[in-house]
């Protein structure tokens, strides 16, 4: 029997066009609507993930790349994932439902009481996927922008003055005795006065202290200080790395000592790799997959390029595929990550085409090279992911059913089989089915 791993599935295109740009849009779902969010956390449910994290950007971008973004819904429109979660709740009873929430959109003492309020509602479900993007900063104020580090300085001042709010309840406060008719004990109820370098707040908080755990914090990011953050703050991490046993090994280490430096355990955290596989019905359709991926028209570059545009905040589409591409053409506000992820292993002098063609460019599960392949073929990556000591995965998509059916329909049953994934959940929420194993 395998050791059992936890899974989420990470909502890509956030609270967005589900299906837009793939032949399943004709199942005329409407993305504005809840019924198609609630079936797919049905379907999570059922086959036994943790938790759903929906991604999420305010921001169309800059005033000059909006069009970019918006034109093939690849960086927009996206609604409020915060008020989306109430809906995946009332259509589920374990599954743990974790919105992007930014630091710089709202005040602590607001946050802390709508996640309060929203974790009491849950049944203690909710998870909150903190990020520090800093390019919507102009949405909420005319403030300079933070850079990288001060950004992360900023959303753990604001955690910490959650954390204070929703502690600010001692033990014994709460009363709810029937008999001397007294609900609380307003003795026992702290006075929170917080001024810090980004903000100023007084408590206590007006909403009730949780029996069975704070909401779970998830967090992204692989820099220094962004592991140092998950070190001190998070309950599970999003892992980009290579998998390959050194490289995850690496990944685990850094995280583990991050934790252990900020007087936690390495058990604390849940790392959770980022994965986006195609499962097919065979090994030919999988080596037919990969061989087409392998020389790809310029329509399939275009259509890579459109998607890196809107990441990127910068039109790929009008630049010459034949010659290198100008870094100087991304903007301080692009992701330094971004780019990376774009120029990859080729260097700057390649051309665009080479560094298009190699992200269109699929690769077999069974070898390593790449995500394509069976179920059985994936079943045994996540196997072999968990004799690495691995925590578990976190696959990668839309919310479209047709998606999450293609990717776990034959997954499930195999993973299952091999005790690998869960089947039942235990009480007590989000924390509790983290902490289950």
């Amino acid at each position: 029997m395998s050791r059992p791993q936890h899974f989420g599935w990470f909502l890509a295109r956030g609270f967005g066009p589900q299906g837009w740009g793939y032949p399943s849009l004709d199942w005329d779902y409407d993305w504005t609507r809840p019924e198609i969010y609630q079936e797919a956390a049905r379907t999570l449910e059922q086959a036994g993930f943790d938790l759903v994290i929906i991604e999420d950007s305010p921001s169309l971008g800059s005033p000059e790349t909006i069009d970019i973004r918006v034109r093939h819904a690849f960086g927009g429109p996206k609604h409020d994932p915060l008020l989306l979660a109430p809906y995946l709740f009332q259509a589920t009873r374990h599954l743990g439902v974790v919105p992007t929430v930014n630091p710089a959109a709202s005040l602590p003492f607001t946050s802390a009481r709508q996640f309060a309020t929203l974790q009491h509602l849950s049944g203690h479900r909710l998870g909150l996927n903190v990020v520090t993007d800093t390019g919507s900063a102009r949405h909420f104020s005319d403030a300079p922008q933070l850079d990288h580090d001060a950004a992360y300085d900023r959303a753990e001042e604001w955690l910490d003055g959650i954390r204070a709010l929703w502690h600010s309840w001692d033990d014994g406060a709460l009363i709810a005795d029937r008999g001397t008719d007294v609900y609380a004990d307003g003795t026992k109820l702290r006075p929170i006065r917080h001024r810090g370098e980004h903000f100023a707040f007084d408590g206590p908080l007006n909403a009730l202290p949780f029996t069975d755990g704070e909401p779970a914090i998830v967090s992204p990011g692989g820099s220094g200080r962004g592991l140092g953050f998950a070190g001190a703050n998070s309950d599970v991490q999003l892992a980009l790395a290579p998998l390959h046993e050194a490289s995850v090994r690496a990944y685990r280490a850094k995280v583990h000592d991050a934790a252990i430096e900020k007087g936690r355990r390495p058990e604390d955290i849940k790392i959770l790799f980022a994965i986006q596989p195609v499962i097919t019905s065979s090994v030919e359709e999988a080596e037919r997959i990969v061989a087409a991926s392998a020389h790809p028209d310029d329509a399939a570059l275009v259509q890579i390029a459109r998607k890196q545009s809107s990441d990127l905040e910068t039109d790929l589409t009008s630049l010459d595929l034949d010659k290198p591409l100008d870094l100087s053409l991304f903007g301080a506000h692009v992701s330094r990550g971004s780019i990376q992820r774009l120029i990859g292993d080729l260097g700057e002098d390649a051309p665009l085409r080479a560094h298009l063609t190699a992200l269109v460019r699929a690769g077999r599960i069974d070898d390593r090279s790449g995500f394509v392949g069976t179920a059985e073929e994936f079943a045994d990556l996540i196997e072999e992911l968990g004799e690495w000591g691995n925590d578990g995965v976190l696959l990668w998509g839309d919310f479209h059913p047709v998606t999450l059916h293609r990717t776990l329909d034959e997954l499930v049953p195999i993973l299952r089989r091999r005790g690998i994934l869960r089947r039942e959940y235990v009480e007590g929420g989000l924390q509790a089915n983290l902490r289950a194993f």
